[in-house]
């Protein structure tokens, strides 16, 4: 059954909790883990109000790499825990949680004229023990195939855009991608309200305590008081905010948009080692639209956490750098169609750069009552949400069944077999899974066409999102519930039928 956020949902949910009875947990932030945390404390029979100050996946969430990943990185810094934990939740997206939103990407590893042989062979050997997780947490070689050695050839005709002079061969791996994070997070969110969670956007946590906290309307300026046996701050990098016993060092992670016409029809991702640093890559990752996504950049950040990051010059002029020492046709500033940069909630750790910052995660019981879950990535975040309410069970003598997320599947999702037979455009079942037919069912024929020549988004999908994802705004629409919004002039032009879309969901 379609479970739908709607703008009716949602007030009466509001006047629900102006009764005042109490929730068994509040849930504070709507990004990934804000949004598991929702999912698994409802699917275990516990009763759920989670609050945004803004929307869905408005903060970290939508600014990842769109990787879901064993972790390379992680196994180079010796953190084999963590790759582990990150290859047993790839496999769970990739085979139950949410096929539709996934897919196996092939990953090229070019040696170079700046890679030494001892820093290839070291990568090649992180490669191999990739697999080696890979096969520990389940996933076939059907679905991930194992990392193999390609001649210059070869590697050269996977990825015309590489520069021939100096190649000497890549490593060619298998990782999963998702089509959109924030799809993932609006997945998520729609799944926790068929468990019956209230899950409430625009509603700004004013403060916390151990009994709950204080919410604001942000739509209304209407001011309530929401009763909760647990609290869970979920709000990443902006968590020390809401309590003061969270210590973070943020780090900002700058991803530039690109043509993937520019980079020769790119197909398959590139892992590029960033010249002079052993555990830094660049990666170059092709999406389903046309573009590539390129980062990512690693720089401290100080003072204030803005609500929404700004790349920098030196960010874009770095990533161009790094993606320039292997290809042929130099990439210059024009070629950059759009920027991105999101924070990294980095547990803080002395003076340690943030590079070599470890992305574990932490669950922390603060004095004043609050659970904190902090740290962590995108990936894990189903690991991350478990463990915050299986703290919130245990130190709030809440009454609930075991974990089930394991095993509960988004809304859309179904076997890659399954999801092969729904009569509907691929990308749309790319994107939506077996309820593709329905977005499309939803709307007129008018809608059902992409937006524009270079923009594969349809007006069907902007009221889908209307009328059934809690999509509020223009920018909800352009900005998270789909990403046309990553290339401003794509943005420009999509206006009109986001505009279009919201008027004709309120006539509804």
């Amino acid at each position: 059954m379609k479970t739908s956020l709607t703008v009716s949902r949602r007030e009466r949910d509001l006047t629900e909790l102006a009764t005042g009875a109490p929730v068994d947990v509040l849930v504070v932030g709507l990004g990934v883990t804000g949004a598991g945390v929702a999912l698994d404390a409802a699917s275990r029979g516990l009763s759920v109000v989670a609050v945004d100050a803004d929307d869905l996946a408005h903060g970290t969430s939508r600014w990842s790499s769109k990787l879901i990943h064993g972790g390379l990185r992680y196994l180079a810094h010796g953190q084999v825990g963590i790759a582990y934990e990150s290859a047993v939740e790839r496999h769970l997206l990739l085979t139950r949680t949410a096929p539709h939103l996934t897919r196996p990407l092939p990953m090229l590893l070019p040696a170079t004229a700046y890679t030494s042989r001892w820093q290839a062979g070291a990568a090649a050997a992180g490669l191999h023990a990739g697999d080696l997780l890979r096969t520990w947490a389940g996933t076939s070689r059907r679905t991930l195939p194992g990392t193999r050695r390609l001649g210059s050839a070869e590697a050269g005709a996977m990825a015309p855009a590489l520069r021939p002079a100096g190649l000497r061969g890549a490593h060619l791996s298998w990782d999963g991608q998702l089509c959109d994070d924030a799809r993932l997070v609006v997945g998520l969110a729609r799944a926790a309200a068929a468990h019956s969670a209230r899950v409430l956007t625009r509603c700004r946590a004013i403060s916390l305590h151990r009994e709950g906290a204080t919410i604001e309307d942000t739509r209304t300026g209407a001011r309530m008081h929401v009763a909760a046996r647990a609290v869970v701050n979920a709000t990443g990098v902006w968590a020390s905010s809401l309590t003061p016993h969270v210590r973070l060092r943020p780090s900002r992670g700058t991803h530039i948009v690109l043509s993937a016409a520019r980079l020769g029809g790119l197909w398959a991702g590139l892992t590029i080692p960033v010249p002079g640093e052993f555990t830094r890559y660049v990666f170059a990752l092709p999406q389903t639209d046309g573009l590539v996504y390129a980062g990512l950049t690693d720089e401290p950040v100080d003072g204030p956490v803005p609500d929404v990051p700004q790349p920098t010059d030196a960010d874009i002029a770095f990533l161009l750098d790094v993606l320039n020492s292997v290809l042929d046709q130099p990439l210059r500033p024009t070629d950059v169609l759009g920027a991105y940069a999101g924070l990294r909630p980095l547990l803080a750790d002395s003076d340690t750069r943030t590079a070599d910052l470890s992305r574990r995660h932490a669950v922390i019981d603060d004095p004043d009552g609050i659970i904190s879950v902090i740290g962590g990535k995108l990936t894990t975040y189903r690991r991350m949400a478990q463990d915050a309410v299986d703290t919130a069970i245990r130190r709030r003598h809440l009454a609930a069944g075991p974990c089930r997320t394991r095993r509960l599947p988004l809304p859309g999702a179904a076997s890659r077999a399954q999801l092969a037979r729904v009569p509907a455009p691929r990308r749309l079942v790319h994107r939506y899974g077996t309820e593709a037919v329905d977005v499309l069912a939803d709307a007129p024929a008018e809608l059902r066409k992409p937006i524009g020549p270079d923009i594969p988004v349809t007006g069907a999908e902007l009221l889908w999102a209307a009328r059934h994802e809690l999509a509020l705004t223009v920018d909800d629409l352009l900005d998270r519930r789909t990403r046309i919004g990553l290339v401003p002039a794509h943005r420009e032009a999509a206006l009109p039928t986001a505009r279009a879309a919201l008027a004709l969901a309120a006539e509804r």
